[in-house]
């Protein structure tokens, strides 16, 4: 593994610890830049909570390395509390079971009223 690799690794390894509910996503919430981004954030978007987010699209190395770190090759992928959930496919189906909200909800605190 070249240092480059090892840094990136460490970058998506800190990233996933500091945030409770990460979305390695294809472009913003603001502007998904895939149908599945866009599907995810929705699917948290109507959960209510907070969540962080990281464009692959900016970073090609977070992009490269994260699937071979999580055995996971496509994006988005849903980190929950340091663990892959998934892609879009199994967010969305987690939501529509109704098992995403409390999940998200554990992780995420409620926003200040």
């Amino acid at each position: 593994m070249t240092e480059q690799a090892r840094d990136t690794e460490a970058l998506i390894r800190d990233q996933i610890a500091k945030h409770a509910v990460l979305l390695y996503m294809k472009g913003t919430p603001q502007f998904p830049q895939c149908g599945f981004s866009a599907r995810a954030v929705e699917a948290l978007s109507q959960i209510g909570r907070p969540f962080a987010y990281v464009n692959i699209l900016e970073n090609q190395d977070i992009r490269a390395i994260l699937p071979q770190i999580a055995n996971w090759p496509t994006f988005p992928q849903l980190w929950i509390n340091g663990e892959l959930i998934g892609g879009s496919d199994i967010m969305l189906d987690m939501f529509q079971k109704g098992e995403l909200k409390p999940l998200v909800e554990q992780y995420s605190p409620a926003p200040e009223a």
